[in-house]
Parts: structure tokens; C-alpha cells; sequence
């Protein structure tokens, strides 16, 4: 069977909305309906349908005194997060593949979105059973490593609100679905500055992660060791897997202008 070529797949709407986001370019600050609908032939309308649209997700905003239009602040948020995370990657990638020669088991970095882990870049060990941690990876929170740096970094108010409107499923025996315990789980993991999962998203796997944070202290990631628990002994993270995140910890947050206080994450 041939392949089509992705062309037939474009959809032409909102190939018309990113033309239109496209046309705010050098020293054009603002347009008008009119100049729009001029510059991508298309009917007044249908310019102010899209830009409707756009406005309504902060991609586009109105000038109320010129009735013009500009790129909103959205346009900028996804910006900034293309820039950070190429950032990090780059200045990651080498402290990861270090943290896998000393410890011979599957390290990574992890953003967070909607109150889950997305791992962005990943090295693994040449152990024939290993973890695999796939780039782009979406996982939730409470019962992960990455994700409880996540949860024990916020307000009480924001951790309230996590905990009290969510479903906790029970993906393993040991998953915390216990609201109270989790919350006290997550005071824990902000006291000692790591978070562990203990098998709770998967049976036979235990990781360990550490906040990533910039010189504004805000949190921009973590960094894991995930390996099968017959190779994660309790023995083994203390004397070993410990100061191995937190040395690769302090070596990436150096990167990004932030100093080697890394006891208690604020919940405050």
C-alpha cells in the first residue's frame, strides 16, 4: 500500500491559524482585520473567526484602543518552554551519561505538565534487564518518583487541591491511595530533599529522583535512577544511588545559576 504524502493530511483550518500567528513578524507589532485578510487572501469573516479562536486561548490578544491585533502571551509561554527545555537538555545530557557510567542503571529527566511526568531525555544501562524510560512518556504524580518532587514542591493550598481532586488509582500493593498518608508521604520527601517510588507504579521497579531547580529557584524538572528492585536495594541507595542523584543534582542546578542548598523543598 502507498504512503501519502502528510500534505493530504493537513487540515486546512488550522493551517490558516498558524499562517495567521505567522504574519506577526520583524517590526509588525499589530494588525488589523483588513491588512490580515489581505496579506492571507482570505474573507474578512473567516480572519475574524480565527481570530476569535485564537483570542479565546490567549494566543492572540485585541488592542481595546486600537482594535488591532497582537500576539498574546501564550505565544511567549510556549516559547519560553521550547528555549528551557533545549536548555536543559543540553546541559543534562552530559551529566546523565556520567550518572550511568558510575551506577550502570537507566537515568533520566523529567518535566512536569498537568500534574504529570514527561521524561525528555533519557540514558539507560547496558544491563539486559533494565528499565526502559521512554522519551515523551507521560506519568502520574503521586505515585512516581519525578512526580512526588512535583507534589512536595507546591503550596500547601496547591497540594490540597491535587490530593482532595483526584482520583488515586491502585496501580500496585504498595501505590499511596490514602490521601492523609500521601500528604504526610509528601512532607517527607521535602524534608530529605529526594523522592522514592517504591514500586508504586510498577511491580518490580524502584526509582529515585531529585528537584532540578534554576537560579530563580523554581523547579524546571528532576533527575532519576530507575532499576529493577533486585538491583535497588535499600542498602544500595543509601550508600550509593543517594549521593549519586544529588551529586548530578548539584551538577545540573549549577548549570542553571543555583546554588548547593539542596535541603527542604519549600510546602509552605
Amino acid at each position: 500500500m502507498e504512503k501519502k504524502d502528510k500534505s493530504e493530511y493537513v487540515i486546512q483550518s488550522v493551517d490558516h491559524a498558524v499562517d495567521l500567528l505567522e504574519q506577526f513578524q520583524g517590526d509588525l507589532d499589530e494588525l488589523g482585520v483588513t491588512e490580515l485578510s489581505r496579506r492571507m487572501n482570505l474573507h474578512k469573516n473567516n480572519v475574524f473567526r480565527l481570530l476569535a479562536t485564537l483570542e479565546s486561548r490567549n494566543y492572540i490578544q485585541q488592542n481595546s484602543a486600537t482594535g488591532d491585533y497582537r500576539l498574546g502571551l501564550k505565544t511567549l509561554e510556549l516559547g519560553q518552554i521550547f528555549i528551557k527545555q533545549q536548555w536543559l537538555l543540553r546541559q543534562s545530557r552530559p551529566v546523565l551519561e556520567a550518572l550511568v557510567k558510575e551506577c550502570n542503571e537507566t537515568s533520566y529527566i523529567s518535566v512536569f505538565k498537568d500534574h504529570q511526568t514527561v521524561c525528555v531525555d533519557t540514558v539507560e544501562t547496558d544491563h539486559a534487564v533494565r528499565v526502559f524510560q521512554r522519551v515523551g512518556t507521560r506519568l502520574p504524580a503521586y505515585c512516581t518518583a519525578a512526580g512526588k518532587i512535583l507534589l512536595a514542591s507546591m503550596t500547601t493550598g496547591e497540594l490540597d487541591s491535587y490530593i482532595s481532586g483526584r482520583d488515586l488509582k491502585k496501580y500496585t500493593p504498595n501505590t499511596i491511595t490514602d490521601r492523609e498518608m500521601l500528604n504526610r508521604h509528601l512532607y517527607e520527601v521535602a524534608d530529605q530533599g529526594f523522592a522514592m517510588d517504591d514500586e508504586e507504579h510498577d511491580n518490580g521497579v524502584r526509582s529515585i529522583s531529585s528537584p532540578l531547580r534554576d537560579y530563580t529557584r523554581r523547579l524546571i524538572g528532576a533527575v532519576s535512577i530507575s532499576a529493577p528492585s533486585n538491583r535497588f536495594s535499600y542498602e544500595r541507595m543509601e550508600k550509593e544511588f543517594i549521593p549519586l542523584i544529588r551529586t548530578a543534582q548539584e551538577r545540573i542546578c549549577a548549570k542553571f545559576g543555583y546554588g548547593r542548598e539542596f535541603s527542604r523543598m519549600a510546602i509552605g
